[in-house]
């Protein structure tokens, strides 16, 4: 683990009434200033760890850390650490300032230096001209930047953030993730964010911290995480991924070769393992990898079309290899207008140079 971990979460478990396993021996170090997010279905862990660190639960087994000091015991109070929940927790009856500046009246501080501060975190977050408005007059993004100021006005060590934007419509949602990136690079304070949305978790996150009942599946850099998934879990959970039994035939320096039927492929292998000659490997495949010819050459794979989805400069195609296999091809769209119909035969070919992983299960 890092010497320089902020938070620490040391064999963390956390087993709930009924034997329903929450948590499972996880380890996971947070680095000072980093934007970290816990991705994963609804189930796997990922609120549990974020209820944890925050101290809203107390783990079955292990440590919490923060700065190598453990703070297990500690009341969420207690803890320098801040959460910002789903539903913002506003308080309706106050007005912005009021509801910004509740943490701080709990601190020993004079009135100049609450209203201060107030007024610099609502600057912030870009709402400086709403300090006297009324929560019920806001629009949901201006809620949700509320909600941020408020937790940020009392410099927690650590942010903790509970799906803040899934309330918000798409395009607000997209605006909101840049400002929210910006934000904690402004501060320099380090975020911990739970969310379902991949895509939000790749857009503005340091880190992914991928879990799966209870573990962790990977933790790496949205990069790593797309172009190199360690497991089956990850690759069919980080975009679209093609996963192809395929038969290992070679080796050409770094790369393996394989054929899924008819479908030539060359993988890596991070873990240096080199399979026998026949053996089967599971290869994950982009579907922007992938090219789609409407004649048959050196290299290429028949795949009938079985269905069309319109994806702006591109068109999804779904079809089938030999023997059913079902393949995902994103295809340009060509201004001419012809293109793959659903019947059509597409001859498809990996692309040169792709960065096809070798999985585990």
């Amino acid at each position: 683990m890092a010497p320089d971990a902020l938070v620490r979460l040391q064999k963390v478990s956390k087993v709930f009434p009924g034997g329903i396993v929450g948590l499972e021996a996880v380890d996971l170090d947070i680095a000072p200033g980093e934007f970290l997010t816990l991705l994963g279905p609804s189930g796997c862990g990922k609120t549990t760890s974020l209820r944890v660190i925050a101290g809203f639960e107390s783990p079955t087994g292990g440590n919490v850390l923060l700065e190598g000091r453990d703070i297990t015991g500690l009341r969420p109070f207690e803890r320098p650490v801040n959460t910002v929940f789903q539903d913002y927790a506003l308080f309706p009856h106050m007005d912005v300032a009021a509801n910004v500046g509740f943490g701080l009246s709990l601190r020993k501080l004079t009135s100049a230096e609450q209203v201060k501060r107030v007024r610099d975190a609502l600057d912030m977050v870009g709402l400086a001209d709403k300090l006297r408005a009324r929560v019920s007059e806001l629009s949901g993004g201006q809620r949700q930047r509320v909600a941020l100021a408020r937790a940020i006005v009392c410099e927690p060590r650590v942010l903790l953030l509970d799906e803040p934007l899934s309330a918000l419509d798409a395009h607000l949602r997209e605006q909101m993730q840049i400002e929210l990136k910006r934000l904690q690079a402004r501060l320099g304070t380090t975020f911990v964010m739970v969310t379902h949305d991949q895509t939000e978790a790749l857009s503005i996150s340091d880190r992914i911290v991928v879990m799966n009942k209870g573990r962790i599946e990977q933790t790496a850099a949205p990069a790593t995480l797309y172009d190199r998934p360690a497991t089956r879990f990850v690759a069919s959970f980080i975009g679209t991924m093609n996963l192809l039994q395929s038969r290992f035939i070679g080796r050409d320096g770094e790369r393996l070769r394989f054929a899924a039927g008819e479908l030539p492929l060359e993988a890596t292998s991070d873990n240096g393992d080199t399979p026998a000659a026949g053996d089967t490997r599971t290869i994950g495949v982009r579907p922007e990898d992938l090219l789609a010819a409407g004649e048959a050459a050196e290299g290429t794979a028949p795949a009938r079309v079985s269905g069309v989805v319109f994806h702006g400069r591109t068109l999804r195609l779904h079809a089938e290899l030999g023997q059913g296999t079902p393949i995902v091809i994103d295809a340009p769209r060509r201004a001419d207008g012809s293109q793959f119909g659903v019947g059509d035969v597409a001859h498809i070919s990996l692309r040169r140079g792709a960065n096809c992983p070798v999985l585990s299960n």
